[in-house]
């Protein structure tokens, strides 16, 4: 059985400490196989906040991958977000050794941010043909038999939940994966917790999404899923600290 932690937006800078502390001791505890982060890791992406961020994950001292949020590209510097916006992030990723090896199973990430979109709200998916031509490519590499999660920040269609993707080009995006076989796409942005099979014309696929764990919270309270992959079955038990205490 492989077990791990999915999470998401975390927002250092308006972090939920109390949670974050929930989490960590959690992990000291459980032993997760790996935590998988699907992004909004700062709140504005400042330097401090992804120095924060890359700290608590280091102290978690299991395997981390950790995939990228609109809130994680420069919300200040507009020279920086333009030209290099995905170099505070990639830092990041260095500094807490991105990356997870697991028997059978591997993530691959998906891109849903941008750094400027033909709409008014940036902060909303985007699916461009670069990124998903790079993760279907790194899907279609894999040797036969290894099942696949995707990772990425924004849900790619719409689940019911209060908050809203609006993911440009996420239909298209999930029609793909479900024609792989993908085991799941993990992904966050939202701030509640779902877990819905979403049809396509390719077939049905699994969508999970995280909550959060900042003092931004919507329906739910803060908390992280806890997945459990055993003889090809994927099993999802959303946590928070009230139903660990019971």
């Amino acid at each position: 059985m492989i077990r791990l932690f999915h999470i998401s937006d975390v927002h250092f800078g308006l972090e939920d400490s109390a949670a974050l502390d929930w989490v960590a001791a959690c992990v000291a505890r459980d032993r997760p196989d790996a935590v998988l982060i699907t992004g909004d890791l700062t709140m504005r992406a400042r330097h401090r906040e992804f120095a924060a961020a890359a700290a608590w994950i280091r102290a978690l001292g299991v395997p981390v991958t950790v995939e990228v949020g609109n809130h994680d590209l420069p919300y200040f510097n507009l020279a920086e977000r333009f030209l290099d916006p995905y170099r505070r992030f990639r830092a990041l990723q260095s500094a807490v050794g991105h990356g997870i090896a697991l028997p059978g199973l591997t993530v691959v990430p998906l891109k849903t941010t941008a750094r400027a979109q033909m709409r008014i709200n940036w902060s909303k998916g985007r699916v461009g043909a670069r990124g998903l031509a790079a993760c279907l490519a790194a899907i279609d590499a894999l040797p036969p038999g290894t099942q696949t999660l995707v990772a990425c920040h924004h849900p790619l269609v719409e689940t019911g939940t209060r908050g809203k993707a609006l993911t440009r080009g996420g239909t298209r995006a999930l029609e793909a994966l479900a024609r792989r076989g993908v085991l799941a796409v993990l992904s966050g942005h939202v701030h509640d917790a779902f877990d819905i099979i979403q049809p396509t014309a390719a077939g049905a696929i699994r969508m999970i999404g995280a909550g959060t764990l900042s003092q931004r919270l919507r329906a739910s309270p803060a908390g992280f899923n806890e997945l459990r992959v055993a003889d090809g079955a994927l099993t999802v038990r959303v946590r928070h600290p009230a139903s660990d205490e019971g």
